[in-house]
């Protein structure tokens, strides 16, 4: 699950960089509430930590790394199918998002929901594949966590 959800992350992103050009294309309207837009995402969740400097990052991104062994000794212990998939999600999220920041210093976010009300335009944050992937595994650890039989326990 972490390598199908890396090459899938990181496939959208090089196709959409790389080949698309979406750079240079600008923001493509897929549907009323769905763009294509480039954002390039150098701090962590949610933009936090982007004004920070180098050091900052090096340091998050080693924080990343000890997070990414820790949950891959999680899901080495792990006795339930869904907590191990959910585990392979996150990391082969984090590993895919920390790529972005080797090769291009930021992460690549290109998906943006939004809605229409009135004359106000509400916008979700500019996410990516790495980013779905490691929501959806948090939200089945957590169902496996509290309803899952045996309950998945963190080392």
């Amino acid at each position: 699950m972490a390598a199908a959800t890396l090459l899938l992350d990181q496939a959208s992103k090089f196709w959409l960089v790389q080949v698309f050009d979406i750079a240079r294309r600008g923001t493509i309207k897929l549907t009323p509430f769905f763009d294509l837009v480039l954002a390039w995402n150098q701090g962590i969740s949610f933009g936090w930590f982007q004004n920070d400097g180098p050091t900052a990052q090096i340091a998050l991104m080693a924080v990343k790394a000890v997070a990414v062994v820790v949950l891959a000794i999680w899901m080495a212990r792990s006795r339930t199918l869904i907590a191990s998939l959910a585990l392979g999600l996150i990391i082969g999220g984090a590993i895919g998002n920390g790529i972005d920041r080797l090769v291009y210093g930021a992460v690549v976010d290109f998906a943006l929901f939004h809605v229409q009300i009135g004359e106000n335009t509400f916008n979700w944050y500019v996410f990516n594949l790495a980013d779905v992937a490691i929501v959806a595994g948090v939200a089945s650890l957590l169902y496996d966590s509290f309803l899952g039989i045996p309950a998945v326990k963190a080392p």
